[in-house]
Order: C-alpha cells, then structure tokens, then sequence
C-alpha cells in the first residue's frame, strides 16, 4: 500500500490496469477503516492507495485520508471520505456469487457482525450501512429450473428467509 497525495498519479507496482469506471464509496470519516475490511472478505482483495488531501477541505483538515483505492475480489473501488450529508441505501448493493453455503455463512456473519443488519432474501447492511446480497449460486440454478414447478417453490421458499440456506432451497425444490 502506499500513501500519496490525492491527485498525484502513480504507477502500480503490479502494472495492474485502472479501471475506466469504478464505484466510489461515500463515507463519514471512515474510509480507510471500510476499505480495510472490506479487503478481508474475498481473495483477490487489497488497499492499493491512500490518498491524504493536500489542503483543508469540508471534510476535513489537510493530511485527513481523503480517498482510498482498494480492491474486492478483483473489483476495482474508491472510498472517499466525504462527511455525513450522504448515507448508502437500498438503491445500490453489492452482490456476492458463492460457491457454497459455508462462503455464504462466512460472508453473512463478516458483514452482519458490530453492527450490521441482517435483511430479507439475502439481503444485509454491514456495520457502515452499505447493503450486500449473499447469493448462493445454488440459488440461481434452481430458480431458473427447466421445471417451472421447482423454480416457483425455489422461489417461494427464497422469498421467506433472511439468509439464504442452500438445504432449504433444495427441500423446498424437491417437494411435491
């Protein structure tokens, strides 16, 4: 990781290319704190800039970190600590593909835990108040069943859990 100051284009080490379009994250002075958590969930995951703001601005008094470049499973993103006059909502979300239920169990209780909010079908807020979607890709598959029968109590059971459960899907698929 290095640290620079916003603006100042450098180089990767990695030559990894920047992407053209990336979401940039608002935060109320917590960027650096999300960003580095957010970096534990996935593989493929890094803080790869902190930018510190050359003068003071509304947000802060000169040297506060005032955007983080980091990455989530290859995903390219920016954190920017812009005080409190925006908050995330339900309008945007990350959604997650898991293999199995033990990485939608791991996923679910990182993101729900010092604060976050468990939600319906696979939905959740993390403790910074971004929404998440854990989505087995079990789920996918039995949604979108040759036999609409299977899809619909696919479905129907989906729609009455919080955290998605791989087992029930299938019970729930399979019964006639």
């Amino acid at each position: 990781m290095r640290h620079a100051v916003f603006g100042q284009v450098q180089p990767k080490e990695d030559a990894m290319a920047i992407a053209k379009v990336f979401p940039c994250l608002w935060f109320d002075g917590n960027a650096e704190e999300a960003a580095s958590f957010y970096v534990t969930l996935l593989p493929d995951s890094h803080v790869d800039n902190v930018w510190r703001s050359p003068a003071e601005t509304p947000s802060g008094p000169a040297g506060m970190v005032l955007t983080v470049d980091f990455t989530v499973a290859g995903q390219q993103l920016q954190a920017l600590n812009g005080g409190p006059e925006f908050r995330f909502n339900e309008a945007v979300s990350f959604a997650i593909d898991c293999a199995d239920q033990a990485e939608v169990d791991r996923l679910w209780e990182s993101l729900t835990a010092n604060g976050g909010e468990p939600g319906p079908c696979g939905w959740l807020k993390d403790r910074y108040g971004l929404s998440w979607q854990i989505v087995p890709r079990r789920l996918g598959e039995l949604v979108n069943d040759p036999d609409p029968e299977r899809a619909r109590r696919a479905m129907e059971a989906m729609l009455r859990m919080g955290r998605i459960d791989v087992a029930e899907l299938e019970r729930a698929a399979d019964a006639a």
